[in-house]
């Protein structure tokens, strides 16, 4: 039997969450028109993070941009890249109280190197549950 969207071995059910929308700045073009490399980092911090990664699709863009989505078991992540300003859009959503967002929108812009990041947290479902 599979898990229902939002659970985890730890908070099955549990309707809570937390939304971490962010924006880097001051990225390096070259880092930001990688697929390959958004990939495996997103992948990474998510790991590191305690989010379970399902799945990683992208799509690079022409003639500039990568978009890297990461299915997890806890709900989702995405990453929108600007190469041409040195920006991104980041937004790790998690279900129940496992996996961590924000720790890894920062250790995104770690490996990103960014000058400057911007981050929004919204937490949703169910407020006492909520990490």
């Amino acid at each position: 039997m599979s898990e229902a969207p939002c659970q985890t071995e730890e908070t099955v059910g549990l309707f809570a969450g937390q939304h971490v929308l962010a924006e880097l700045s001051g990225v390096s073009a070259d880092l930001l028109d990688d697929e390959q490399f958004l990939r495996h980092a997103l992948g990474e911090v998510l790991t590191q993070a305690d989010a379970t990664v399902l799945e990683v699709i992208s799509k690079k863009f022409d003639p500039q941009g990568v978009t890297v989505l990461a299915l997890l078991s806890e709900s989702h992540a995405s990453i929108h890249t600007y190469p041409e300003v040195g920006s991104v859009f980041v937004d790790v959503f998690t279900c129940g109280t496992r996996a961590k967002p924000a720790l890894a929108v920062q250790l995104l812009a770690d490996a990103l190197g960014a000058a400057h990041v911007s981050t929004d947290l919204v937490t949703r479902g169910i407020k006492e549950h909520a990490a």
